[in-house]
């Protein structure tokens, strides 16, 4: 059987993918397994070899979730259901990660779960855009904005206070540009727009008056007021807290405008740079290191055409499948931004991964199950365009 156009079902459904996205997130995967293999070189121990095995086989896995998700229809009613019962299990693993989690560098962020080491925190961004988005594009909300907002609000907080408490405020705090963009989305009035702009600075006085002028930090953990002050006066403690984000700028620097060879990059051969955070929070300086600002151009343009492709969806639908988009490019947008942003010295360090880069099966499986769900919302908007 074909369609009016004379294409089978088949062909049509491949000529609706967003072709771009599905492009660059390839790039993105494999320039993540070059730079991970490269860093498993170069420190060359049973361990740090295994990690692009194990990666691979995270991008395998993640390929077979971006499938299903692409070819589901994102507005179905068991997708939506499964956006809340998701969103329950989450609240559920965030608890559980407090009681039987696996304590790793001071922080209790992982369960164990047979041979695979989860972070509730990764797929819980998904699970919270999906019942946002169900929640603001529903019906009622528009006859009742103030409650949908409430109710936003309501829905966020107990995973931002779970994540915290793990601790692990950078990914709560990735929650509130998430809920505020897709608040923004849902339409709201300017004054209170400027109102969360104010309790925003005002924010930030509370954190520097919590590092700066008093003795005992009322907000903030003890190692996170010293990472906000090696931020803030890098050259404090750089044998120690600094040493890290230090080597990090040092290695971007030194990359020139063509780098060393990939696999020639010494912070990280040396070991100035310790393995631990080469293949995942500072894989970025290894990159700049290694290919210099040409390569690190190259990738910003992978992303920014990533970012291009999800905002053209949301731009392109309407109703929930909007809010998806502007829920997940808020998220991708903020990864990134911080990401990059600890390693040139312009973000404090906060243990985020680079989207589609860095090690970790956590984030490599929600990050393609989510551009899968995009591809979703995309193939569905050309296919009724073309009827």
């Amino acid at each position: 059987m074909s369609d009016s156009g004379g294409r089978s079902p088949f062909a049509r459904w491949f000529g609706d993918l967003d072709y771009l996205q599905l492009g660059v997130m390839l790039a993105l995967l494999t320039v993540g397994l070059i730079f991970i293999r490269s860093t498993g070189i170069q420190v060359d121990t049973p361990v740090s070899r295994a990690f692009f095995d194990k990666q691979f086989r995270w991008i395998l896995w993640g390929g077979v979730l971006y499938g299903l998700l692409a070819a589901a229809d994102y507005r179905a009613f068991p997708l939506r259901l499964l956006a809340f019962g998701g969103y329950a299990v989450v609240l559920v693993l965030l608890a559980a990660v407090l009681i039987f989690g696996r304590p790793v560098s001071g922080a209790t962020r992982w369960l164990e779960l047979g041979g695979f080491r989860l972070q509730p925190s990764e797929p819980a961004k998904l699970f919270i855009i999906c019942a946002l988005s169900a929640v603001l594009a529903a019906p009622r909300a528009r006859a009742n904005p103030g409650t949908a907002i409430l109710a936003a609000l309501g829905m966020v907080l107990p995973p931002f206070l779970l994540i915290a408490a793990e601790p692990d405020l950078g990914s709560a705090m990735i929650l509130i540009p998430i809920l505020g963009s897709m608040i923004f989305c849902f339409g709201i009035r300017w004054r209170y727009v400027l109102l969360a702009l104010m309790l925003a600075v005002l924010a930030a006085l509370l954190v520097l008056a919590d590092c700066f002028y008093l003795k005992k930090p009322l907000f903030l953990r003890s190692y996170q007021v010293d990472r906000i002050k090696v931020f803030i006066h890098p050259e404090r403690d750089i044998r120690a807290r600094g040493s890290n984000a230090y080597q990090a700028m040092n290695s971007v620097g030194s990359g020139g405008l063509s780098g060393h060879g990939i696999g020639r990059g010494t912070q990280n051969e040396l070991g100035f740079l310790p393995q631990t955070v080469t293949n995942n929070d500072f894989i970025f300086s290894v990159l700049a290191e290694e290919t210099g600002f040409t390569g690190a151009l190259f990738l910003l343009l992978l992303y920014a055409l990533l970012l291009y492709s999800i905002l053209r969806t949301a731009v392109l639908v309407s109703g929930y499948g909007r809010f998806l988009a502007v829920g997940v490019g808020a998220m991708i947008f903020c990864h990134i931004f911080i990401n990059i942003g600890m390693n040139i010295g312009i973000a404090p360090i906060t243990g985020l991964p680079l989207p589609l880069v860095s090690y970790g099966g956590s984030f490599i499986l929600t990050g393609m199950a989510t551009l899968g769900l995009m591809q979703s919302v995309y193939r569905i908007h050309r296919a009724e365009a073309e009827e």
